[in-house]
């Protein structure tokens, strides 16, 4: 057999062994869109509850902490006033996901600092906003597709006094 022979044989091996091991590589992230639900507080202390949606995309930069992800997440929700006033508030976050892979379930956690922006009846405010949450990607039967499920806790703090709200969201995820 000659030496050409024996390197293109060579390579068709290596070739067919790893195939197998391309279902193995870990994916280089996702992004996320869907429909929220938001439970605030206003200036007067009372919860008011909003609709929206909600959208991210998650970077996952490192072969060897395929478990450390960097995301970015932004969500809008509106609200019509009770006196006649709108009101719409959207987040701008950034921070770290941490998540593992069991089976077709991946839980994940994270932590995300940002701004929030208010504007109610023409009154604008922009206070910095700290998210913690979490949820859970349930991998659908179409290749690279889940179905999320999110839950999170912002707080904010705008003029002397601190502001608890609570977002849940549901929607698909595409991972590449």
């Amino acid at each position: 057999m000659s030496k050409t022979a024996a390197a293109v044989l060579a390579f068709f091996v290596l070739t067919l062994f790893s195939i197998p091991m391309s279902a193995q590589l870990i994916p280089h992230g996702n992004v996320y869109g869907g429909a929220s639900y938001g439970q605030f507080t206003d200036a007067s202390i009372t919860r008011q509850s909003y609709r929206g949606w909600n959208a991210s995309a998650e970077a996952i930069p490192f072969a060897r902490l395929p478990h450390v992800g960097f995301v970015v997440d932004a969500s809008g929700f509106y609200r019509s006033g009770n006196s006649g006033g709108n009101i719409t508030q959207y987040n701008f976050l950034g921070g770290i996901r941490l998540s593992a892979s069991l089976g077709k379930w991946r839980p994940f956690v994270h932590g995300m600092g940002g701004i929030q922006r208010v504007n109610s009846s023409g009154i604008m405010y922009n206070p910095p906003a700290i998210d913690v949450g979490g949820g859970v990607d349930y991998k659908l039967f179409f290749k690279n597709f889940s179905w999320r499920f999110q839950g999170d806790y912002l707080r904010t703090h705008y003029a002397s006094a601190n502001q608890s709200d609570y977002r849940g969201s549901t929607g698909i995820v595409w991972r590449f």
